[in-house]
This record gives structure tokens, sequence and C-alpha cells, in this order.
């Protein structure tokens, strides 16, 4: 039996399904109702009533997952505290946004804390990285993952989800999205990228006939552009520093807001790798600090 599997279980019981389940810890449905069947067959006792349309856990599976839980609390625990250095090179990829905001901050933690561990890094957009992560040509990558969650042959977790907001000029009036985005041009982000696509989306909803007077795959730009009062855009949440090196309003879009989910990306083969570990948590923490994406 694998810890995977205690793992996973608990996913189950914390989302109320195996595809839920599965989102969360970057497998497919199947692998996760494979993975109860080899618990089942290890405990010897159903862990889930399937006399139903859906599979109910029964009160052995809630036993086990709460007990398995405070195992794997410990056993992290001890991992954690290895004094064993991390060494050696990772080679990781990163959306632009990352390493403008997250990335300096977890390098410099990653220094103090494993001076033996390289990082080789390359910047390029989330489909490039995912094709890269895939053929081994990176070790992991921070992207932003597809809305239907991306490759199943390769392992996910989740760092921040980023809603995105309409930027307009300084000097604009107090209106909602919709009413500046007809009062101003259209500054596209790029469609090529997951975040653009989701971007035209939204604003076809709100403005079916409205068409880009630019398309920038940069949001840095973006954002010069809208402070020079050449039109509107629809971008991830821009990150604090931007909004003190230009002059522009940041109109929030509500409930309803599409969000971009930002991403690790590795092979399975390489989920329990230290230098893995390491780069993850130090990535983690930058998040936490509230450098944004």
């Amino acid at each position: 039996m694998k810890l995977a599997a205690l793992e996973t279980l608990g996913a189950v019981l914390s989302t109320g399904s195996f595809t839920a389940a599965a989102r969360e810890v970057g497998v497919t449905a199947s692998a996760v109702s494979l993975q109860m069947k080899q618990l089942e067959a290890y405990i010897g006792r159903p862990l889930f009533d399937r006399s139903g349309r859906t599979a109910v856990p029964t009160p052995v599976a809630r036993e086990l997952a709460a007990a398995s839980a405070t195992a794997l609390a410990t056993i992290e625990g001890f991992r954690a505290r290895s004094p064993l250095a991390v060494s050696g090179m990772l080679r990781l990829g990163a959306i632009t946004s990352v390493q403008n905001s997250v990335l300096p901050r977890a390098l410099r933690l990653l220094r103090d804390r494993h001076p033996g561990l390289t990082v080789q890094l390359t910047l390029d957009v989330s489909a490039p990285l995912q094709a890269g992560v895939s053929a081994g040509r990176l070790d992991a990558a921070v992207l932003v993952r597809p809305p239907r969650g991306g490759s199943s042959r390769l392992a996910w977790r989740d760092l921040a989800r980023v809603p995105f907001v309409l930027v307009a000029p300084a000097d604009a009036e107090n209106l909602g999205a919709q009413q500046l985005l007809r009062r101003y041009p259209w500054i596209q982000y790029e469609r090529t990228l997951t975040g653009g696509r989701v971007a035209a989306q939204y604003v076809r909803r709100l403005c079916p006939d409205k068409r880009a007077a630019y398309e920038l795959a940069a949001t840095d730009a973006i954002i010069g552009m809208v402070a020079e009062g050449l039109g509107v855009s629809v971008i991830p949440r821009p990150r604090a520093p931007l909004h003190r090196a230009y002059a522009f309003r940041e109109v929030t879009l509500g409930a309803a807001a599409p969000a971009r989910q930002v991403a690790w990306a590795c092979r399975k083969t390489d989920v329990e790798d230290r230098r893995h570990a390491a780069v993850f948590a130090a990535l983690a923490q930058a998040y936490e600090a509230g450098d944004g994406a």
C-alpha cells in the first residue's frame, strides 16, 4: 500500500467525490477509483457503499481517514525536520508574472536554506512550459493551470488563485466594467495565452460586439498603455509594485469574476523528490507573504 492512497482517501472525503478529489491530488478519476479499491483490498473492508448512484463513504472510511491524517502529518513532520541538505540542480520553468513577483523571494529563501541547490530558470508561457515538463526538458514549472485541470500525466499542486480585474485610466469615470468597456478602446490580453482566452470570453459576455484596438501578451505593457489613456483591459490582478509605478484604476469584477489558477506541475515520478519539495515550499511561502503573481 502506498501513502498516496491514504492522502487520496482524505481528498475524497473532504471534497465529496472521486472527480473533485482527482483534481485536488492531480490524477484522473479512474486512478482515484483504483486507489480506493486497492485500499479496500488492503484493509479487507469496504470503504464505500456503492449500492446507489454515488459512492458513499462508510464509517470505516471516515475512521481510517482520521487516523491516517494524523499519521501522515507526523510523517511529514519528521521529513520536514530532516537535517539532510538539498543539493543538485532543478530545471524550473515559470511564466513572466511569476518571475516578476514571487520568484525572487523564493530564490532568496532557497539560497538561505539550501545553498547547494541550483535552480536553472526558463521563461515562457504556460502551454510550452507544460509540454517541456511532459517531455523531460524541464523538471517542473510554475504556470497557469488549464481550466480543465491540465495533463493527467503530470502531478499538479495549486499555488494561488488570481482573479481578473478591469484596469482603466486613472481619470476614468467611476463606472462599472461594462460601461468602461463600452466607453474606451479595448486593449486585449493576448488570446494565445490561457489567461487571454479567459479574459476575452468575459469581455465578450459583457460586450459581444467589442473589437480589440490592441493585443499584447505582457500585462506590464498593457498597464503602461492603460496609464497613458489608450484604453481599458481585463487582466489578472496586477501586483502591488505596478500600482506604484503607473497611475491607473483597478475595477473589481465581483463574484462572477474569472480567475486563473497558478500551479506547480511536475512528472508524477518526481513528486517525492526533495529538490521539488524544497522549491515548492519556497514558492508557497513567497505567495503567503503576499508577493502575488
